[in-house]
């Protein structure tokens, strides 16, 4: 099975759209989505549109902090980040809004487990951005391989012979070869904001036959983007993101 994952799209069509064509080109036959479709971005309601018709088609898709916030609002979004969701909250539909509202936080599909932050105390959305929360999170997992995204940064952590998670900074499109008989966590990068000062979108594909992790990142249209998000009347500061890649 040859499975992509992909986070963090933040309102980001043009993104998304080069994404899912690149993991069509590789023959990808499961998607899974880990959250974050809308915040920062203009594009909410077709973003979220897209991934409802691959959960209507059966494929994985889980809840972000920034799409729980359409039903809690939380006080921790800074003022760009609450501005971008009150605009989605006014412009997705009343399904919309049930579709995120009844998204699972955490999806174990053996050998793997989908969560968008830590799969230990998923509902506290914690950063996994250190070995400590890696081992945090995939030992509440409980499967061999975790993925998530939040951080917005491509990282894989794997299990040591002494049982420690350590980190691997990954190069885009280079398979790395895994195995079950230890524990892995890929944070799968985001889609819709990158934040390495790199535009190119990024998203990870698991190959289980082949028993392969390679991390991607695909080049779009940022300034178009950029463009709907001012065109919205979104803070300029978002815009900005999107075109630098931070």
């Amino acid at each position: 099975m040859r499975y992509a994952f992909l986070s963090d799209i933040h309102a980001n069509l043009e993104a998304l759209d080069a994404c899912l064509a690149h993991a069509s080109s590789l023959d990808v036959e499961r998607y899974v989505f880990l959250g974050d479709f809308v915040g920062y971005g203009a594009d909410a309601t077709e973003v979220v549109d897209r991934v409802a018709g691959f959960a209507a088609r059966g494929h994985v898709v889980v809840k972000g902090n920034h799409d729980d916030a359409m039903e809690h609002p939380a006080g921790y979004f800074n003022h760009e980040a609450q501005a971008s969701l009150d605009w989605a909250h006014k412009t997705l539909t009343a399904g919309q809004r049930a579709f995120l509202r009844g998204l699972p936080l955490v999806v174990r599909e053996p050998p793997l487990c989908a969560v968008h932050a830590s799969a230990d105390r998923p509902e506290r959305w914690e950063y996994v951005d250190s070995a400590h929360s890696a081992e945090r999170s995939a030992g509440s997992a409980t499967t061999p391989f975790t993925f998530c995204g939040h951080v917005h940064l491509q990282r894989l952590y794997f299990e040591t012979g002494a049982g420690k998670m350590r980190a691997f900074q990954p190069n885009p499109g280079t398979p790395i070869p895994v195995s079950d008989r230890r524990q892995w966590l890929a944070i799968a990068g985001s889609v819709g904001q990158p934040r390495d000062r790199r535009t190119a979108a990024g998203y990870a594909v698991f190959d289980t036959a082949r028993s392969e992790i390679t991390f991607h990142r695909v080049p779009y249209d940022a300034h178009g983007a950029a463009e709907k998000i001012r065109r919205a009347g979104l803070p300029e500061s978002l815009a900005y993101r999107v075109e630098a890649g931070i």
